[in-house]
């Protein structure tokens, strides 16, 4: 038999799921990318899960939530996340995401009233139930303009500032959802401080200058990967091992 395999939604041709797809390949679990906005089909679901795959991680994007007025393929990743949730299978969302993962289950995802952004490498705090996954004063990546309200059901993990508290929720024994960009590196980061699209964002209150992100991330970077490398540990575990075995 061959390794078992996850399946990463992104929703961009310039994704890169770089030290995500690092971290579980070393963890012996083959990786396959669909992009839904470059006219990919999603893997049809078999008894709540995505047919030939242990999981699913559904990345950021330039989209929002309330996109799925007007995209049908947010539409119909919207239900494709809330069958997986309902039917507790092995599910991560990153930032857009979490906020799917949270609107599936009924919260709310909203924009911040001021305008604010969160750009650039912001403190978390884990919660008590977020302890065992989370260390005190966790720098992450950040690039988002929507927060998402805690869904009913699921267990805050970790926190941010005001602004965006929700960082991070568990939903059953297999959803998790975190805010920020764990998959984050130096190049992808350059391009989109750089690209046309985020430039003008870093002139939004509450983004961090270009000098400041590239200053912070030798820094935070590494903290970040070890940080990512013992959650998917506890999620998923080896792949070759029982899943789960290590859950907090």
């Amino acid at each position: 038999m061959g390794a078992a395999k996850l399946i990463f939604i992104t929703h961009s041709e310039k994704a890169d799921p770089s030290r995500v797809a690092e971290a579980l390949q070393g963890l012996g679990y083959g990786t396959e990318i669909c992009c839904p906005f470059l006219g990919d089909s999603l893997p049809r679901l078999q008894q709540g899960r995505p047919e030939g795959y242990a999981a699913a991680i559904v990345f950021g994007g330039a989209q929002m939530v309330s996109d799925a007025a007007e995209l049908d393929f947010i539409a119909a990743e919207l239900d494709w996340v809330g069958e997986q949730l309902e039917n507790d299978a092995p599910f991560l969302g990153i930032c857009l995401g979490a906020q799917m993962m949270a609107h599936a289950l009924g919260a709310k995802v909203w924009q911040h009233p001021d305008g604010v952004r969160e750009i650039g490498f912001h403190r978390i705090d884990p919660t008590p139930a977020g302890a065992a996954l989370f260390p005190e004063n966790l720098t992450a990546y950040q690039w988002h303009r929507e927060g998402f309200d805690l869904p009913e059901g699921a267990e805050l993990l970790a926190t941010g500032g005001a602004a965006f508290y929700n960082q991070a929720f568990r939903y059953g024994e297999n959803g998790y959802a975190v805010q920020f960009h764990p998959e984050m590196h130096a190049a992808t980061m350059e391009y989109w401080i750089t690209s046309e699209m985020g430039s003008v964002q870093l002139g939004l209150p509450g983004a961090q200058p270009a000098a400041e992100q590239r200053a912070s991330a030798p820094i935070h970077n590494p903290i970040m990967r070890r940080w990512l490398d013992t959650f998917l540990n506890v999620w998923l575990g080896p792949a070759d091992g029982e899943q789960g075995k290590l859950r907090a």
